[in-house]
């Protein structure tokens, strides 16, 4: 079986994200972004779109956890959508996730997903993001 690989424009993006992370300074991933970007929260039903609300939500969410790291890469045959598999803690609380992110032909984010488990690691870090972005979110939704 062939390895899948990422579109050349989408690795160089997702190499410029791994070292922003590794680095804790996602100030550059407006950059990334695409205008129409949108983020699906593990904790709301709906997205949140643009890439100024994406950009925020994932500026946060680096300062939220402790300990995190990526553990694997998934890629899918379009070269188009990675998987990443990562652990962190929130709050004293262990968890595990996936960022699920979706590239268009130019390497920008267009869709940035998290799934998160268990049920206690995903509400420490709902409790956390709601405290700190909770008026943000929901007038940025308002205003969509």
């Amino acid at each position: 079986m062939s390895e899948l690989k990422l579109h050349p424009k989408a690795a160089a993006s997702l190499h410029r994200w791994h070292t922003m992370v590794a680095q804790g300074d996602l100030s550059a991933l407006p950059e990334l972004l695409d205008s129409n970007a949108v983020f699906r929260s593990p904790m709301a039903h709906t997205p949140y779109p643009g890439a100024e609300v994406v950009s925020t939500i994932l500026n946060t969410v680096i300062k939220v956890f402790t300990d995190f790291s990526y553990h694997r890469e998934l890629v899918t045959g379009d070269g188009l959508n990675v998987v990443l598999e990562f652990s962190a803690r929130v709050d004293g609380r262990d968890l595990k996730g996936i960022d699920m992110i979706r590239f268009d032909e130019n390497g920008k984010i267009v869709e940035f997903e998290v799934m998160v488990r268990p049920m206690s690691g995903l509400q420490a870090l709902g409790e956390e993001m709601g405290r700190r972005l909770a008026p943000y979110l929901a007038a940025a939704k308002a205003s969509a």
